[in-house]
């Protein structure tokens, strides 16, 4: 579907999101419930870690759990572009002589007072 679609409208389906996961799951935070399931998805991905469905799991489960916690979609989409900013900003390592199977996190640098 999103093939055809020229631009896909994320605060839009955070909204229909949210309602379909108050309907369907309650109300409130759910936190450790959200956070169960994510385990449980990221055991798929390493089961199949080229099936987009099983990431997109993840994706879904952390958009809900940010919605429950108080976030609304607006705020989630700020925060996203927010986020890809800092990590645009951060001095990483050279990904060749990183560990194949670790994170590669970005090097941590003393703030200025």
């Amino acid at each position: 579907m999103c093939e055809k679609q020229k631009i896909f409208d994320l605060i839009s389906h955070l909204i229909r999101q949210r309602d379909f996961s108050l309907r369907t799951f309650g109300p409130g935070e759910r936190t450790q419930g959200v956070l169960d399931h994510i385990r449980k998805e990221l055991i798929e991905i390493e089961e199949s870690p080229v099936d987009v469905y099983e990431w997109v799991d993840v994706i879904i489960l952390a958009f809900d759990g940010a919605l429950r916690a108080g976030h609304n979609p607006n705020a989630i989409c700020d925060a996203i572009l927010a986020k890809q900013i800092k990590n645009e900003s951060r001095i990483w390592p050279d990904w060749r002589t990183a560990e194949p199977g670790k994170a590669i996190e970005h090097i941590k640098q003393e703030e200025k007072s």
